[in-house]
């Protein structure tokens, strides 16, 4: 008896060792996706996922594909703009809509990319502090923006990119290693997947929040600045970008299914933030043994400073890019001492509310804000790349008009939560 379980043990530890060998080969193939991916990854995903695993167990596996799926019609649509056009859609906003457009996006920008540096900064902090407490969170916060920072500023796109994916097999090889050891049974996983239902008691909250944290928002439009470094334009281009970002999101919906599978199956306790993973990495000692506290806490510090890497690198192109658009300077031409700019604003002072709690008032602003985005990005879509005189044989057909109609209801129903959400604090 014990040796045919040792036999389904070893037998299921080789098929998850080659799925895992599998899914790290198609990483390797990946472009920009990859980076997309790495970066919409962040300590928001951690906590969503985990939050649902740990409330309604597999029930919500659904809602994540769903998710994910989503967010791929999105940046399609938004890498079809782009291919047919030669525009971005940061510039789009700037040329092709009333000013007011552009400069409520821009004051959107800044503020969001303070509270998205302190965000980030935080998680890398409580990561670093998890792996080796001899610093606080605050000061690993600050050696993490730092260092981003300091790779991003002295690094061309091809060897960031290499980094990403070294740092993004850690993070994928530890995270799946870890939904292995502690995953619910597989019957409950499948079922999950396949069968859409909401819980009675908070499903529809939960869904929401789903939909809303997972695979970033503004990280969405980095996509088409490492779409040009790639060298990737032209329409003869949109079948190789298609697989990328497919690519990209299947990663981002397999990663929130594994988070989401670990904290159902180590029956983690709720927790404030990011220090979520915390509590779920002590539950997997209880389960698998000390190794694998460290294997998860190891792949949470990968997950959040990749997300910080592809922050830091992408999200200084939109400054570039509303600036060149603003004084009409062709699309590809450098500005560096903004992009440094931008930087700087991302790893400087957002680091001050490390050492102090974020305000009520910013952060009811940031939510409010923030969720905007997403159904303005959808709008802009839907009436961008249905003008055929713009974009030709790749505008909208139907099928791509529902889907992004779609995208606009959900994330609008997901904009209204968080307003009143956010109004009830």
């Amino acid at each position: 008896m014990r040796s045919a379980a040792a036999a389904l043990r070893a037998d299921a530890f080789w098929s998850t060792r080659r799925m895992t060998g599998r899914l790290l080969q198609r990483f390797r193939s990946l472009g920009p996706g990859l980076i997309l991916a790495s970066a919409g990854i962040g300590a928001g995903d951690v906590v969503v996922a985990s939050v649902t695993g740990i409330n309604f167990g597999t029930t919500l596996l659904w809602a994540i594909a769903l998710t994910a799926a989503l967010k791929f019609v999105l940046t399609e649509a938004l890498a079809r703009w782009q291919l047919a056009t030669g525009e971005t859609i940061t510039r789009a906003w700037v040329t092709r809509f009333p000013r007011w457009v552009a400069l409520l996006f821009a004051a959107y920008l800044l503020f969001w990319t303070f509270l998205v540096g302190a965000s980030l900064s935080s998680a890398c902090g409580i990561a670093g502090a998890s792996l080796f407490p001899a610093l606080s969170v605050p000061w690993w916060g600050v050696l993490h923006a730092a260092f981003a920072a300091l790779l991003v500023a002295l690094n061309r796109y091809s060897r960031f990119q290499k980094l990403i994916k070294l740092l993004v097999a850690i993070m994928a090889a530890c995270v799946l290693l870890c939904a292995f050891l502690a995953a619910p049974p597989p019957l409950a996983v499948l079922t999950g997947l396949v069968w859409p239902r909401l819980p009675a008691t908070g499903g529809g909250a939960a869904l929401l929040a789903l939909l809303g944290g997972i695979g970033g928002s503004v990280t969405v439009i980095c996509y088409a600045y490492w779409l040009r470094a790639e060298g990737w334009s032209g329409p003869a281009k949109l079948s190789v970008v298609r697989s990328d970002v497919r690519l990209a999101y299947v990663f981002t919906g397999a990663f929130g299914v594994a988070l989401c599978l670990i904290a159902a199956g180590v029956h983690a306790h709720d927790a404030a933030g990011p220090r979520i993973a915390l509590e779920i990495a002590a539950r997997l000692r209880d389960v698998a043994g000390p190794a694998a506290r460290w294997v998860f806490l190891l792949g949470f510090w990968a997950t959040v400073f990749t997300a910080m890497l592809g922050v830091w690198q992408g999200v200084p192109s939109i400054y570039v890019d509303l600036v060149g658009a603003w004084r009409q300077q062709p699309a590809t031409a450098e500005n560096r001492p903004v992009y440094l700019g931008a930087l700087a604003w991302l790893a400087g002072p957002p680091l001050v509310l490390l050492w102090f709690k974020q305000p009520v008032a910013i952060v009811v602003a940031f939510s409010i804000a923030g969720a905007f985005f997403m159904p303005f990005l959808a709008a802009t879509l839907l009436y961008l790349n249905n003008r055929r005189a713009w974009l030709g044989p790749l505008a909208n057909r139907p099928l791509g008009n529902l889907a992004l109609s779609l995208c606009l209801l959900t994330f609008g129903l997901v904009c209204a939560r968080e307003i009143i959400s956010a109004l009830a604090k």
